[in-house]
């Protein structure tokens, strides 16, 4: 006998559809945050339920204004909100690099790679001669406080 454990609202994806659902849902929340970046960036406004408005071009701000659906794209957010609780900064920049890697990641696995192949690149680029970038720099960060 069968024991169904998934939730009866919840959705079933194969693993091309869930792969492809996840990086979409990325790209858009990257193309949201990307013309906020920089000095030129533009202000968005945000008008809530109760037709309160808001005007930012924060990315933290706007993160923690949207509902959030995409359960990647909720994890996306919350990483670049903990940047900015950390740093104090770099929330759209967090946001932005991850959509690229992501899209750069879809462009590789529609040649065939293998996700894991992929995955061993992103880590071979974290290290660069050997050195672990990623601990360093935050070892540097938490020396700095």
């Amino acid at each position: 006998m069968a024991i169904n454990l998934l939730n009866s609202g919840a959705e079933v994806s194969r693993r091309g559809l869930a792969l492809h659902t996840t990086i979409t849902a990325a790209k858009g929340l990257q193309n949201v945050l990307r013309s906020n970046l920089g000095p030129n960036g533009t202000i968005k406004m945000l008008v809530s339920g109760a037709g309160d408005i808001k005007m930012t071009k924060d990315g933290k701000v706007l993160l923690d204004e949207m509902q959030i659906q995409n359960p990647t794209s909720l994890m996306i957010a919350r990483g670049a909100s903990a940047q900015d609780d950390i740093c104090g900064d770099g929330t759209t920049s967090t946001v932005l690099l991850i959509g690229e890697m992501l899209k750069r990641a879809e462009i590789l696995l529609t040649e065939g790679l293998h996700p894991r192949v992929i995955l061993d690149g992103f880590d071979v680029a974290r290290t660069v001669d050997g050195v672990d970038r990623h601990s360093e720099l935050h070892l540097t960060l938490i020396a700095s406080f």
